[in-house]
């Protein structure tokens, strides 16, 4: 205890850890459950929402999650007892992971995934718990609190939710099925929560239980449909190609990953035991199909080699002090050096091809306006980086405008992918937002005027309920009577 007393401070963290490790053995508490925790921790992705970006320290929490009705920050999740989990019993913290109900009672916001942890099996929980109060190092800093406009700013409407979309049963394995595809289920269903952005949401915001794993937009990016459909999903897809875009994020000739998938790769995915990635595989090619009606061929299947050199050659070229003023100017200027004239890429597909790549291939261009704008920058397995610029208005390239934009995704379509797409300003203009707003993110612009309206009613009401009291009260005068 001296020796943490007057440590250096590199040092304190060790001794807190070491500190946390005498307690969980104290507790009877194995050091194979802890390690058994981080992987499930790992497999859950808690990480990528409880630790900010470039810096932050891990699970302390504060992260901003963009969702359509504002700003969601990640929660304190270290065993910090001021700031963290720290005072959480084993039942505080199962009630939060899998109901969505905080020590205090207050309710979260479905942006923490407790829908999909709902199905945890009981074992689990408590490796995870172990790790996070015994293998995670407590930090007492307390993050951004979440304020979200009226009504959303009231939690308690959650148990409302809950109460119509949350399904509390545990994850039971099939009889009938192999081992490998009950560990798939249960990783796609509950640790990975894959359907958490790969369903599409009702009004509500709730999953769709009729088109499960049928693709869902998750603001300025597409989540694509991953069911066995062989046009829609990934039928098409084989067993090694899946596992390769689980562990890597990029499969040639069929898609590169990026936006919240790149980050999933990183953080969760590739972490994963082969064993575990092939048990996904196996379940993914199981999902009923589901066939989108704009899709007529995958994804991937779009596309052939294709330039304009020939047009450019002879015109004075785009520099610092000119602006393209054709759309394959914008591709030759932008895009070319690193794609290829031919938008083949480079043969060690450090720059992926254009052609078969479900960016450009889907019926949504979501993607493809998403990844020009905020680029990709996702770490390899091998210590190397899938980079590409970005050319939004943060780019240290050069920022293009909606217009030229929507002008360089429809050249890049008609060149190389899907030609039935086309791409609008107003629709560079929406994903630049974060995507367009669903209903119910409407309904605090609308709410006054609707309360407005129910106030003048109400009025409108009240006085014409007075009005008849008065009216039957009025005393008439009798009747004359008849002269006999």
């Amino acid at each position: 205890m001296t020796l943490c007393l007057i440590a250096p401070l590199r040092r304190i963290t060790l001794c807190g850890l070491l500190l946390t490790s005498a307690l969980a053995q104290a507790a009877g508490i194995s050091s194979e459950q802890i390690k058994r925790g981080e992987y499930l921790a790992r497999a859950a992705d808690c990480i990528a929402c409880h630790t900010v970006p470039r810096g932050g320290k891990p699970f302390a929490g504060g992260y901003g999650i963009a969702s359509p009705l504002g700003t969601i920050y990640s929660s304190n999740i270290t065993p910090s007892a001021t700031a963290g989990i720290g005072n959480y019993t084993l039942q505080d913290f199962d009630n939060a992971l899998r109901r969505g109900i905080r020590k205090d009672g207050a309710h979260l916001y479905p942006a923490m995934p407790y829908t999909a942890y709902a199905k945890l099996q009981p074992e689990d929980v408590e490796a995870l718990y172990a790790y996070l109060m015994h293998g995670v190092a407590p930090v007492d800093t307390q993050p951004h609190r979440t304020r979200l406009p009226f009504p959303f700013n009231i939690r308690l409407s959650m148990a409302v939710w809950n109460s119509l979309f949350l399904d509390p049963r545990v994850f039971q394995p099939e009889a009938d099925k192999s081992d490998q595809y009950n560990r798939g289920r249960y990783l796609v269903e509950a640790l990975e929560h894959c359907s958490a952005c790969h369903t599409p949401r009702n009004m509500m915001m709730a999953e769709r239980t009729d088109a499960p794993f049928a693709g869902g937009q998750l603001g300025a990016w597409y989540a694509p449909n991953i069911t066995s459909d062989p046009v829609s999903g990934v039928g098409g897809w084989t067993q090694d190609e899946l596992v390769q875009y689980l562990k890597t994020g990029h499969v040639p000739g069929k898609a590169a990953a990026a936006g919240p998938m790149a980050e999933a790769v990183s953080d969760s995915l590739s972490h994963l035991t082969d064993a575990d990635l092939q048990a996904m595989a196996t379940y993914l090619k199981t999902i009923a199909p589901i066939r989108n009606t704009a899709d007529t061929r995958p994804a991937y299947a779009w596309g052939e080699p294709a330039h304009d050199d020939a047009t450019l050659r002879g015109t004075a070229g785009v520099t610092q002090n000119s602006h393209a003023t054709s759309a394959a100017e914008l591709f030759s200027a932008n895009c070319a050096s690193c794609h290829q004239p031919s938008g083949m890429g480079t043969t060690d597909t450090a720059y992926p091809s254009l052609t078969n790549n479900t960016a450009l291939g889907h019926a949504n261009p979501s993607n493809l306006i998403a990844v020009i704008l905020n680029g990709v920058n996702r770490p390899l397995p091998d210590g190397r980086h899938a980079f590409m610029p970005g050319f939004g208005p943060d780019s240290m390239v050069n920022p293009l405008s909606d217009a030229d934009i929507a002008a360089l995704a429809n050249y890049t379509l008609k060149q190389f992918g899907n030609q039935n797409v086309q791409v609008t300003a107003e629709d560079v203009a929406t994903s630049r937002k974060g995507g367009e707003a669903p209903l119910l993110a409407k309904v605090p612009r609308v709410l006054p005027i609707v309360l407005v309206v129910f106030a003048l009613l109400l009025i409108l009401g009240s006085w014409r309920s007075v009005r008849q009291r008065k009216l039957r009260h009025v005393v008439r005068p009798s009747p004359t009577p008849k002269t006999p």
